[in-house]
């Protein structure tokens, strides 16, 4: 899916190349420099990896805080698309350190494959930095993510069996591989054989399949420790260092507010935390050095996967808004399920991540509607809900209540002011931001980074 991307103007300003970072004014000594979470509002696929980019103008480092190679990010920039799985977005902008924290999960074979596609297109990839504490995904953790889902039949999550939350799981019950690991052998092996004596059991008893020996994961995962040593750092002290030293950190969310391990859909959730609050722990960052927290919220609803979905459109509606706006995941090439804007969604995510700005993308799909329904609550069993219902269960029995506004007919992907959106386009965004509980600073419409329209300036402005 086609990321939207931002123009040159207030807080929303593309970077390509040294010399336009060199065009900004130097910064005095002492000047403090934000640190700004970027965050996804919904079910992830909302365009945060255009956000990113176009944030990265104005940023030193990106930092990815969560998650590993289960979700993916599509940036424009002119004729070239790039598809970024496991890595930060910052990583298409030159000058950006681009950093993988302690809270990602690392899948080193594709860690490379990424890095030598970029490579190969010309993108510098020397300044990666990765957290010495993130952990490791093993051969096992994907094998044992595949045969669980399928052991599961109806009742399953709809991982991407890429060993995510099996990887997770093993981090929590201390049992994990870290990126530090794989410098000693014989801690390696130990934890190792650790770790399998149970998994082998649940392999070859349960699911029976064959029993994995510490010797073939070991080779696997030895074979990248020289390729990988010179990227590894203490990358909490690298980005407190670089607060102190005036600079912007950037970090950036994988997944979204509503797969969150602790504040999403349960059970139908990823395995981190992806909320702002999870870009501390993810990172080594306190919550005081943070500023901003941006929140990437689509014109309407998406997500992929199984789960509650009170907008999802299983019509002809819903099949013209996944063909209008492209809606194939980046990672997985599954269709997305569509639906209406659900604003309970959008002031529950201001409200669990304390957002303070939106970012509204993909308005351009909406073009063409003749009446456009914006869900505005909820009714369950005959109760009106206006925010998020405490259960699960009656947030699967939530019905969405809908408000209707006109739609347009212009093509707006030329628009790069408010005012040059049609009158319809503009009643949109403003009740939408009326009913999301932040103010929309940028408007998405079109999928290259000058297709945006900024409203206020997203630094602070």
């Amino acid at each position: 899916m086609p990321q939207e991307h931002g123009p040159a103007a207030g807080g929303w300003r593309p970077s390509r190349g040294d010399a336009q970072r060199e065009q900004q004014p130097e910064r005095e000594a002492g000047d403090l420099m934000p640190a700004i979470v970027l965050v996804g509002a919904q079910w992830g696929d909302e365009g945060k990896g255009k956000a990113t980019d176009a944030l990265g103008a104005r940023a030193d480092y990106v930092v990815k805080f969560n998650g590993g190679n289960n979700a993916g990010h599509t940036v424009v920039v002119g004729s070239e698309k790039y598809a970024l799985h496991l890595l930060p977005s910052g990583i298409l902008t030159p000058g950006v350190t681009p950093v993988i924290g302690n809270g990602v999960v690392v899948d080193l074979s594709v860690l490379f494959e990424e890095l030598e596609g970029l490579t190969a297109r010309g993108v510098d990839c020397s300044r990666l930095l990765v957290s010495a504490n993130a952990h490791v995904i093993a051969p096992y953790h994907r094998t044992i993510d595949k045969v669980t889902e399928r052991f599961l039949g109806k009742r399953r999550i709809g991982t991407t069996g890429r060993g995510i939350g099996p990887t997770y799981a093993d981090k929590i019950n201390r049992v994990g591989i870290r990126i530090q690991d794989l410098f000693d052998e014989g801690i390696l092996r130990q934890k190792l054989e650790g770790a399998l004596d149970q998994k082998n059991h649940l392999l070859v008893k349960v699911y029976n399949r064959r029993a994995i020996t510490v010797d073939e994961v070991a080779e696997e995962l030895l074979a990248y420790a020289e390729r990988l040593r010179p990227m590894v750092r203490d990358t909490a002290l690298e980005l407190t260092s670089a607060l102190d030293r005036g600079e912007m950190v950037l970090f950036e969310a994988g997944q979204a507010t509503l797969l969150d391990i602790d504040h999403g859909t349960y059970p139908f959730v990823t395995s981190s935390s992806a909320v702002s609050a999870g870009a501390c722990t993810g990172s080594g960052v306190p919550p005081n050095r943070i500023d901003r927290i941006i929140a990437v919220v689509k014109a309407y609803t998406t997500r992929v996967g199984e789960g509650p979905f009170p907008t999802e459109l299983l019509d002809a509606d819903g099949e013209k808004l996944r063909a209008d706006g492209g809606e194939y995941g980046t990672t997985t090439g599954r269709p997305r399920r569509c639906g209406w804007y659900d604003a309970p969604i959008a002031r529950y995510a201001a409200r669990i991540n304390g957002v303070t700005d939106f970012v509204l993308t993909k308005l351009d799909t909406l073009t063409g509607w003749e009446r456009i329904p914006v869900c505005v609550a909820y009714d369950v069993d005959g109760v009106r809900h206006d925010e998020m219902p405490m259960t699960q269960t009656d947030f699967h029995h939530a019905k969405p209540v809908y408000e209707f506004l006109d739609g347009w007919t212009e093509d707006i992907t030329g628009a790069r002011s408010f005012d040059e959106l049609p009158k319809a386009a503009q009643r949109y965004v403003e009740r939408l931001e009326e009913i999301s509980g932040a103010r929309i600073s940028a408007v998405g419409v079109g999928p290259d980074r000058e297709q945006t329209v900024v409203r206020h300036d997203l630094l602070g402005g």
